[in-house]
């Protein structure tokens, strides 16, 4: 593990135990910058590692299974640490986010070819859609991508600053620019879209009409100052949790209750991100929203 990594990883693990009393709870995370993908405990201690190459996004299947994603492709891989099935990307692609989807496929989302996949259980590509982008850096061109209940997906632009809604032939059917490189995009059920925007350092909740109806700013937490937001996931109260990417504090904050507590990551089969890697759980944050009149 890199110096600074397992710097910030002390102060995560220092920063749970003072949140146990609070209600501490397991989590699921990806490593960005140490290379791996762990379930960590309520009181800090990695339960499961697996290594990876700059890890983005995971998810706990309703097997028991971690899927997730690396540089160079994903992976399903057993608690016993074994290759359930993996997709390998080709050569000069980056890949920074994935999803299960319902009838058993994998999306995969990759920079450098631009495209969205389906790949099947068989490892071979099943459906593709290609995607259009302005920016040339393959690093920088996409995050955080879902596919939506209506068989359209959203993707995160993230050289472009915007936010995309496409159809499965790739036509841009609604996009939204943000400030800074959008992370994460989460479609609520009011329809409305929650935005993280990487070193942006906000989170916006954006209606149809592209008004702004909810956000939360870089210093709005105090003593939280948010860095790269990254991750995102909306729980079944309504708060949510933020993954606040190479923050200096350990701190989960709930407006509702107007006190620290803990992340909920790990629980539900098929979990949405929380964390981009262990050094974004040093800022997550559970906080409510309330949109703006």
């Amino acid at each position: 593990m890199h110096k600074q990594t397992f710097a910030f990883f002390v102060a995560m693990l220092l920063a749970l135990a003072q949140t146990q009393a609070e209600g501490a709870k397991r989590f699921l995370c990806c490593d960005y910058n140490g290379g791996q993908v762990c379930i960590v405990s309520a009181k800090g201690e990695i339960e499961w590692r697996a290594t990876a190459k700059a890890p983005q996004d995971c998810w706990q299947l309703a097997n028991g299974n971690i899927l997730f994603c690396h540089v160079s492709g994903a992976i399903e891989m057993t608690r016993d640490n074994q290759v359930a099935w993996e997709y390998k990307a080709p050569a000069k692609v980056e890949c920074h986010a994935c999803q299960p989807l319902p009838d058993g496929r994998v999306l995969v989302v990759e920079g450098g070819t631009s495209r969205i996949i389906e790949v099947g259980r068989d490892g071979k590509i099943a459906k593709e859609v290609k995607l259009t982008t302005t920016t040339t850096n393959t690093h920088n061109q996409f995050r955080g991508t879902r596919k939506l209940p209506n068989g359209h997906y959203l993707v995160c632009a993230k050289g472009e600053s915007k936010v995309k809604e496409v159809d499965d032939t790739g036509k841009v059917l609604r996009e939204v620019s943000v400030k800074g490189d959008p992370h994460e995009v989460l479609s609520l059920p009011t329809g409305n879209w929650l935005i993280t925007c990487g070193d942006g350092h906000k989170v916006v909740e954006i209606d149809p009409t592209g008004k702004t109806v909810w956000e939360l700013n870089e210093n709005d937490v105090p003593g939280n100052p948010l860095r790269l937001m990254a991750g995102v996931q909306r729980l079944p109260n309504g708060n949510a949790i933020f993954c606040n990417y190479l923050a200096t504090r350990s701190r989960c904050w709930s407006r509702r209750s107007g006190r620290c507590g803990s992340a909920k990551r790990r629980g539900e089969a098929g979990t949405p991100r929380f964390c981009r890697a262990l050094l974004a759980l040093a800022g997550s944050r559970v906080a409510r929203h309330t949109p703006r009149s």
